[in-house]
């Protein structure tokens, strides 16, 4: 039975919108829930340690209310990694997110690391399949899909598995409407039209 296993992370942040282009996002906070079978397996959160900017920004720190001592106090990126494949090693596996930044964040860390890659996995955007679901131009936010579409509450304090799990809660939606589209039976012209007015003028 194939895991989904829905990961979001939290960044290094720049101090203005002028160091933007050069700088670049680490991982600083991790937030992973396995499913299996439409179950919660197990679940897994850890603040990680940067290693080319290990001093958080003023603006990183009030943005996700972190602290410099909660990141230093936390696992190393391949701590990480090697957690994120111990998953991976046990079955066939969907890594879930909602956009794209949270893997290419990942890969590229994991390119700049010598000998370290992730095992195979196949991947799926949960914020473009659900633009590509529902229409639209522009991305919705995660805390909007929790609102709108879950139709509960989302308190996003920017904590990775409050995240990871809010993209649960869209899947876990997403994929049963999803179901019912592809099993609805085929509608006939008879289904689409009540041609009993037209049979009773015909008798007539």
């Amino acid at each position: 039975m194939r895991q989904y296993l829905f990961i979001d992370f939290e960044f290094t942040m720049p101090d203005s919108d002028e160091d933007r282009a050069a700088f670049v996002p680490e991982i600083i906070e991790a937030g992973i829930v396995s499913v299996v079978g439409d179950a919660v397996r197990d679940t897994f959160s850890s603040y990680v340690k940067p290693v080319l900017n290990p001093t958080l920004t003023k603006r990183c720190r009030e943005f996700l209310d972190i602290t410099q001592e909660q990141v230093d106090g936390g696992i190393s990126f391949e701590t990480l990694v090697e957690k994120i494949n111990a998953y991976l090693k046990t079955r066939p596996t969907t890594i879930v997110t909602w956009g794209n930044s949270d893997l290419h964040v990942l890969q590229e860390s994991c390119g700049r690391t010598p000998h370290l890659s992730l095992r195979d996995f196949e991947a799926l955007d949960l914020a473009a399949e659900y633009k590509r679901f529902f229409g639209g131009h522009n991305t919705t936010s995660l805390k909007k899909a929790v609102m709108e579409y879950v139709g509960i509450g989302f308190d996003q304090r920017h904590r990775a598995l409050d995240d990871a799990l809010a993209t649960y809660e869209v899947f876990k939606h997403y994929q049963k409407d999803r179901r019912f589209l592809n099993n609805a039976p085929n509608m006939t012209i008879g289904d689409r039209l009540d041609l009993t007015k037209l049979f009773s003028l015909l008798d007539q």
